[in-house]
């Protein structure tokens, strides 16, 4: 199965949990076909810098029907290296959630683009 576009987006929370609303909003883009989760991992960093690495295959009170199992085989695209960044730019009592999704909704176009031997020039992410 050729996946679409893959991204990793980080997001840094002053707390350690993620609230309703936003696991609410992640589903629904499952739901809706417009992502495919690939991974996610949090990042906590404790009071004192102890760092915690927690894959969400680990957690009990998550909804893992979110991952796609067809692409679980997938690892490795998370690196040690991208860990160690996002870690060192976490405060104290914060964390950090990493995920790599698909962008399905691109999946499409991408074949048409490809069937039609265009090539990807250019693709930046300009953020809010």
């Amino acid at each position: 199965m050729p996946l679409g576009p893959i991204e990793m987006i980080c997001l840094k929370f002053p707390e350690t949990a993620i609230k309703d609303d936003i696991a609410l909003a992640l589903k629904e883009l499952v739901d809706r076909k417009t992502i495919r989760i690939v991974d996610i991992l949090f990042v906590r960093k404790g009071g004192d810098g102890e760092i915690l690495i927690t894959e969400i295959d680990e957690m009990e009170d998550v909804d893992h029907s979110l991952l796609d199992a067809s692409i679980s085989e997938i690892s490795g695209l998370i690196s040690e290296e991208d860990i160690e960044d996002v870690a060192a730019q976490l405060d104290n009592g914060s964390f950090a959630a990493v995920m790599l999704f698909e962008n399905t909704w691109a999946t499409t176009f991408r074949d048409a683009v490809l069937n039609a031997n265009g090539q990807l020039l250019l693709s930046e992410r300009i953020p809010h």
